[in-house]
């Protein structure tokens, strides 16, 4: 008996170990890719993340957030770091393209050996970034105002 519930125990807590940390996200969106990517260019720097990094040929964008309030009661934690990276992909159907993002946090601390981060689950700020930005990039542009008339032919000018 003690064997079986022993072991039930041990598949439980290995079948949780193993699970993601970080939060998926997708959208379709009815505009070209190019154009979602910028968008998401955008967006991200609307919302005062920080780009690190961008790649205009696979139209994939990573930023970052620091979270100084965060505490910790452990003298090496330094700060909260809020990932975001998102994949901009050609889409199928009626969708043009689809935004794949991933939301991550993770704790860094300072260690004789320098900073070192360990990831956590992640903060509703992140989770809730991404979420935004794939919201307002999934969304077709609204038509700008209309175009100024074409001048019409000139009548008699000053004689």
């Amino acid at each position: 008996m003690r064997r079986t519930s022993a072991s039930v125990l041990f598949g439980l807590i290995a079948g949780c170990a193993g699970a993601p940390i970080a939060n998926s996200f997708a959208g379709n969106s009815t505009i070209p890719a190019p154009d979602a990517f910028t968008c998401v260019r955008d967006q991200v720097k609307a919302l005062d993340w920080i780009q690190d990094s961008y790649d205009k040929d696979d139209f994939r964008v990573t930023a970052h957030k620091y979270d100084w309030n965060a505490r910790r009661p452990d003298v090496q934690f330094r700060r909260l770091v809020h990932r975001l990276s998102f994949d901009v992909d050609p889409g199928s159907g009626d969708a043009l393209t689809t935004i794949h993002a991933q939301a991550a946090t993770y704790a860094e601390y300072t260690t004789q050996r320098g900073p070192t981060e360990v990831q956590e689950r992640t903060a509703e700020e992140a989770k809730q970034a991404a979420q935004a930005v794939i919201r307002r990039c999934s969304e077709a542009p609204a038509p700008g105002p209309a175009a100024p008339a074409a001048p019409g032919p000139a009548g008699p000018g000053p004689q």
